[in-house]
Parts: C-alpha cells; structure tokens; sequence
C-alpha cells in the first residue's frame, strides 16, 4: 500500500461525502472500522498488492477507543507507514442546520440539545484536529468543491493550506450573511441603478464595473482593501483560522458589491496560500422579484 487516509471530523461536516469522492479517485474505502481492527487492517493492507490505496472514516462514534487512535498512527509512522489525516469540519451553526434539516440526532446529544452534542463532539475530537495535515472546512463548500479540493491534495498532490476565502457579495436589503467574518459596505461608490442603461446589468458587465470605478474613490477603496487583506490572512492562518468569509454589500446586491467583490477576487488569486472562491447571493433577485 502506498497511501492511508484517516478521514475524520466532526458529525454532519460531509465525512461520508469525502469518502465516496476518495472511492472514486481509487481508494479503497472503509466506514466506521472499530478501532482495535483499524491496525490489524493497516498491516493488511500493507502486507498485499491488492490495495494500493486506502481511506478509512473514522469518528465519534468509536467512542472511548478513539483516543488509542493517537498512539495506532505514531506506531504507523514508525513503520514507515505513510498515513495523512484528513478532518472535515464546519460551524456550529452549519452543523445545526444540517441536523435539522435531516432530522437527525446527534450522537452526543441524547435526548437533549444538538448544540451541546456538538460542544461534546468537539472537546472529544480536538486532539484529532490537532494532528490533522488537511483540514476543510465545508460550511459554505458545494459537493462539486469538495471534490475539487480533495482532488487538487491525493490527485494532483498540491500544497495544500488549510485556509479557504469565501468573497461574497450581497445586497444588504436582503439582509447581511449569517456566516460572514468580515463585511464592507460599498454603498458610498456611484450607484449604475440610476442609470437606465446600466440598471438592469449587474456587476459583471464591464459597463457597470466602469461606472462604479469612475472618479477614483472606487481605486483609494481597493487600494486600502488589498492593503488590509494582505496584512489580516497570513496572521489568520498564523492563528489557524480556516475559513474566512468576507462580505461586500451594496443596496441590492448586484452592481457596486459585485463589482469590489470581483476585484478583490483579481488581486487576490495570484496567492498560492489559500483555496478562493467568489460568490454573488443576490446578483439575480431584483430579476427574480420583478418575475
């Protein structure tokens, strides 16, 4: 065998997800091995030429036996076993949702609260974490992303960071995003709205993006932007954060956001030391209510 993954993290986070993107990639998949058979299966593995690849899922629900996982990995290592841990996680407030929306009960929880399941899970799982070499958060991650992500590590074997940006653009009329870290409103730049040719454009048509950059506030905006960006990330990922979410708004969330948010993006996709993304919540919901 040439490779184990440990894929663990918390409950609800897509554990069960990564496992079949990893089966598809040629792994050979096992789910929720008891922890005295997790060894017993590395030998195995190691011993044959059938698997060449392996992921095993492992989480909370081992229970006491999960903390003898520690000490199984070190002796792995001291073998010349190459094995990576892989932790999947995302904020409590993803989590709860998540549960609701499936019905299901947390395996900490009991009868009571799923809140307090979690705060249970994540003391239990936070020595996992801490030896983990990638660890994803999959809060505002779509499947299609995990997979990317996951492919760019065991597929194209890139240097991987544990910081993803989201850049995402709003209309503060529909309210400002639950899960966003920092948020900038954009309102001062010129508004096309007002302009009938411009008015049912969005930021990604050039026109657009021309007139909110008119006049030179839009540049001294960006400059300071980049400027506070390049200084925050790395101490963010100093701090191990490994998730960010940064929110631009504008009234309606379709022009001055989504043009800033588009720049943000241009000047910030060169770097190497974190995953990217940009999203616009609410570039087509003007078109959507007047429909």
């Amino acid at each position: 065998m040439q490779e184990l993954v440990i894929v663990t993290g918390m409950s609800g986070a897509g554990k069960t997800i990564a496992l079949k993107i990893l089966e598809d990639l040629g792994f050979y998949c096992v789910d929720n091995l008891p922890i005295p058979l997790v060894d017993k299966f590395a030998q195995l593995a190691v011993s044959g030429e059938q698997i060449q690849k392996a992921a095993l899922g492992l989480d909370i629900r081992s229970g006491n036996e999960l903390t003898q996982l520690e000490q199984v990995t070190e002796s792995w290592k001291a073998q010349g076993i190459h094995v990576r841990i892989l932790f999947l996680d995302a904020s409590d407030s993803t989590l709860i949702k998540r549960y609701k929306e499936t019905r299901r009960s947390h395996p900490l929880a009991g009868g009571g609260r799923v809140d307090r399941g979690i705060e249970k899970e994540r003391d239990k799982m936070a020595f996992l974490k801490a030896k983990a070499d990638y660890i994803i958060d999959t809060s505002s991650l779509l499947t299609r992303e995990l997979r990317q992500e996951l492919e760019k590590i065991f597929v194209g074997n890139e240097q991987f960071q544990n910081m993803f940006i989201t850049l995402l653009s709003f209309g503060f009329k529909y309210g400002i995003p639950q899960d966003a870290d920092l948020v900038f409103d954009v309102r001062f730049l010129p508004n096309p709205y007002y302009v009938d040719s411009l008015k049912h454009s969005t930021g990604e048509d050039k026109a657009v993006r021309d007139y909110v950059m008119q006049g030179g506030t839009a540049e001294k905006f960006l400059k300071m932007l980049y400027e506070m960006m390049d200084f925050l990330i790395p101490n963010y990922i100093r701090e191990g954060k490994n998730q960010l979410v940064v929110a631009i708004g504008c009234t309606g969330g379709k022009h001055r956001s989504v043009t800033i948010a588009k720049a943000l993006y241009d000047h910030m996709a060169s770097e190497k030391g974190y995953g990217l993304k940009i999203e616009h919540r609410d570039i087509d919901k003007d078109n959507r209510v007047r429909g």
